[in-house]
């Protein structure tokens, strides 16, 4: 029994279809909640001059492709959000499993009185663009600019252009390709994180024709 938090509409129910009797398991309505998953855990480091942070950030993802825009969600009491407000920069590294504790770790820690990068040994790494740095030992570093900030909550919204994207060349074949699924990326769902599995299908193979023999 769940208590105050969900409702079951029926244990079972029967629906004929073609004259035959199917039996369906029902779902259990819960409260709204923060259940979209998996989502990428990825590292945020931010700069305000003097001091390098890094923030663990699953709030994230793509808003825009022409332009190319993202986002970050942080509360307002984290120690990166003042410093990404004034600098307006930040850079998205996406998350290795290779990295998966200290991915952890600077979601739990705060770098106002530790040096994230020192604790964890990740390597600093210039950017193109932006004054923050990348982490060298993420496969991809997505450097971004703030053009809006949104208050939502709990949460405020950092809207942001994507200014410049750096790929580690080991991951890049001899025609330019990427092979992300080399990248060892991992995700984050419900609590917990994953290394991501064996590919199941390619963008549009479901219409695709099959080549002929």
């Amino acid at each position: 029994m769940l208590y105050g938090l969900c409702r079951r509409f029926s244990d079972l129910y029967e629906q004929p279809t073609d004259g035959k009797m199917e039996i369906f398991m029902s779902k259990v309505k819960w409260k709204a909640g923060t259940l979209t998953a998996p989502l990428p855990p990825v590292l945020v480091s931010c700069s305000d001059g003097e001091h390098d942070n890094l923030i663990t950030v699953a709030w994230t993802g793509i808003v825009c492709s022409d332009p190319a825009r993202t986002y970050i969600s942080l509360r307002p009491e984290r120690y990166s959000y003042d410093i990404i407000k004034k600098s307006g920069e930040f850079v998205i590294n996406l998350p290795s499993s290779h990295i998966i504790r200290s991915i952890d770790f600077c979601g739990v820690r705060s770098g106002r009185n530790i040096d994230k990068f020192s604790a964890c040994r990740l390597t600093r790494e210039a950017a193109s663009e932006v004054l923050c740095p990348m982490v060298a030992e993420s496969p991809v570093s997505i450097e971004c600019r703030v053009f809006d900030i949104i208050p939502l909550g709990s949460h405020d919204m950092f809207l942001a252009d994507i200014i410049a994207v750096n790929v580690d060349e080991r991951y890049i074949d001899d025609k330019g390709k990427l092979h992300i699924e080399r990248c060892s990326l991992a995700a984050y769902a419900h609590g917990s994180y994953f290394a991501l599995g064996k590919k199941i299908g390619s963008f549009g193979y479901s219409v695709r024709k099959k080549k002929k023999k």
